[in-house]
């Protein structure tokens, strides 16, 4: 799947420096980095949502 994202100059810069200090594409650094953003969102999500369950089961 494709999709368009507007960057601003600098951010595009910081992702073409991460790329070429990788020796990876700039595609493949964006994928991995949106990859590893999402992931910890979902994991942190899930680990509040424990939180959570665990202080009301202790307000019980």
């Amino acid at each position: 799947m494709s999709i368009v994202v507007t960057l601003t100059p600098e951010l595009e810069a910081k992702l073409r420096e991460k790329a070429t200090k990788q020796g990876q594409d700039i595609n493949y650094v964006v994928t991995e980095l949106l990859n590893q953003i999402l992931t910890w969102e979902a994991d942190d999500t899930e680990k509040a949502i424990e939180g959570i369950k665990r202080g009301l089961e202790d307000r019980d």
